[in-house]
């Protein structure tokens, strides 16, 4: 069968299995990889194996195994080897998530970051509070802990309510889709063969230019949109005014983490991570040796270690978290990664059946690599086309990077495959809507009305998107080499 023919079905299966039947991410995407698996023809199978051949990752031996291989175990196959390269790292950045949370350490980031910039300027400290925030911990906790907050600001203002609800966006949800350890960037630099350490340091520069453009996006629909203040299930009277709990703003009764000590989970990997890459480079290009203490900086610098060293400083926070929460605190983190972990290997595994199908080879067909900056916009089309359609951003991300994997493994690539990887996840930003429940937790959260939200959230994702992508093109254009 044609391969456009097997992306097109298997596509098609992904949409109709979450937005018609309800199912679960994790058996939408094992049932599209194993409809791919099935329908690659014996001549894909061994055109794939001949090139892993050639590039030495197969022997003979085990390229004529793979050509007769079962459908089913090439899947499992596949979704073994990623739940290996990115279980542990999910898995730990759960429980780091949590002790950020629930320790009080992300309320002190909010509390330090308002203090620094003042009252006219807390959108700003909204926005890069839940960027930092948001690198460890997925977007949906982030807007759990910032919500309180800014309906504390909105009674202390009287107005800016919009504002302040997307703020949070623009710093948080940008984070989510551009910066591992996040399941949904991890999983990209993964199918295109992007350094996690890359991907991070890019993510960074990326995302923190996009939040600048995203607020300033949130200040103008804010200015046509105005959003009451309403009263929420739970709300009592001490919510009624700014306070510890809700906002941060003055000390509470449990006693809270200092700065540094919050912010050291999070600095930890990240700087690890960037050592990390930047020693592989220089050893891998011969501008320095390979000594013991380039073996040890890689060592720390390897994902997997360096967010383990993380978890190390996060667990030092839970003397901060009571003894009933304390002690079910990992195994709840753990339970919720568990569900990312499937839902990212399945993923993996889809994109793996699609790369065996001749996906890569049929997209360089199509749009020739020397198209040069126009890959992008193109790549961002294709994910936010996934994206509105289904409602998950992590699944159109992965999608999409499984269909594209083409472009990024091109020889005459004119740029770095990572900005591929920022401008899917610049797609996987438009349109948040009915089918996504990013949406839905954002409008319930916040008291907004689904009119509401519709003229708030799709207006300012779509903004966000596209900004993202503005700035993945500019640095192409700019920086094509890294």
């Amino acid at each position: 069968m044609n391969i456009w023919w097997i992306v097109g079905l298997s596509v098609a299966v992904v949409l109709v299995c979450i937005l018609v039947f309800r199912l679960h991410a994790f058996l939408t995407l094992l049932l599209a990889g194993l409809l791919v698996a099935g329908l690659t023809s014996r001549q894909a199978l061994e055109q794939y194996a001949e090139s892993e051949v050639a590039a030495e990752s197969f022997t003979a031996k085990q390229a004529t195994g793979f050509t007769n291989s079962l459908a089913v175990s090439r899947l499992t196959t596949a979704f073994g080897s990623t739940a290996g390269k990115i279980g542990i790292l999910i898995a730990l950045a759960s429980v780091i998530g949590g002790c950020l949370s629930e320790s009080g350490a992300a309320a002190t980031i909010v509390d330090r970051m308002l203090k620094l910039t003042g009252p006219k300027r807390s959108p700003e400290a909204l926005a890069v509070s839940s960027f930092i925030i948001g690198i460890p911990v997925f977007f949906d906790t982030v807007f759990y802990l910032m919500v309180p907050l800014a309906r504390s600001l909105r009674r202390a203002v009287g107005k800016d309510y919009v504002l302040f609800l997307m703020a949070i966006m623009a710093g948080g949800s940008i984070a989510h889709s551009l910066i591992p350890p996040t399941p949904g960037p991890l999983q990209v630099a993964e199918i295109l063969d992007v350094d996690v350490g890359v991907m991070l340091g890019v993510g960074l520069i990326v995302g923190g230019f996009s939040s600048v453009l995203s607020l300033a996006a949130a200040r103008v629909i804010n200015h046509f949109v105005e959003v009451p203040l309403r009263e929420l299930q739970g709300d009592s009277e001490s919510d009624s005014e700014p306070n510890a709990a809700a906002a941060g703003l003055a000390e509470g009764d449990r006693k809270s983490p200092g700065l540094m000590e919050s912010l050291w989970p999070i600095i930890v990997p990240v700087v690890l991570i960037t050592i990390g890459s930047v020693v592989s480079y220089l050893t891998k290009s011969g501008r320095i040796e390979t000594t013991e203490m380039t073996r040890l900086l890689l060592l720390v610098g390897d994902k997997n270690i360096a967010i383990a060293i993380g978890l190390a400083f996060a667990m030092s926070l839970l003397r901060y978290i009571p003894t009933g929460p304390r002690s079910s605190l990992v195994g709840r983190s753990l339970a919720s990664g568990g569900n990312i972990i499937l839902i990212t290997a399945a993923g993996g595994a889809f994109g793996a059946m699609l790369r065996q199908a001749g996906i890569a080879s049929a997209v360089s067909d199509l749009v020739d690599a020397d198209a040069g900056l126009i890959l992008l916009p193109l790549a961002f089309a294709v994910t936010a086309a996934i994206r509105t359609l289904q409602g998950s951003a992590t699944v159109a991300m992965i999608t999409s990077a499984g269909v594209l994997q083409g472009f990024a493994l091109a020889d005459d690539l004119p740029f770095h495959p990572v900005y591929l990887a920022m401008a899917i996840g610049a797609g996987s930003k438009p349109i948040s809507w009915m089918t996504d429940s990013g949406f839905w937790i954002m409008t319930k959260m916040s008291g907004m009305t689904e009119a509401e939200g519709l003229k708030v959230i799709s207006p300012m994702t779509t903004a966000m998107g596209l900004a993202t992508l503005s700035v993945s093109v500019v640095l192409a254009w700019l920086a094509p080499g890294i």
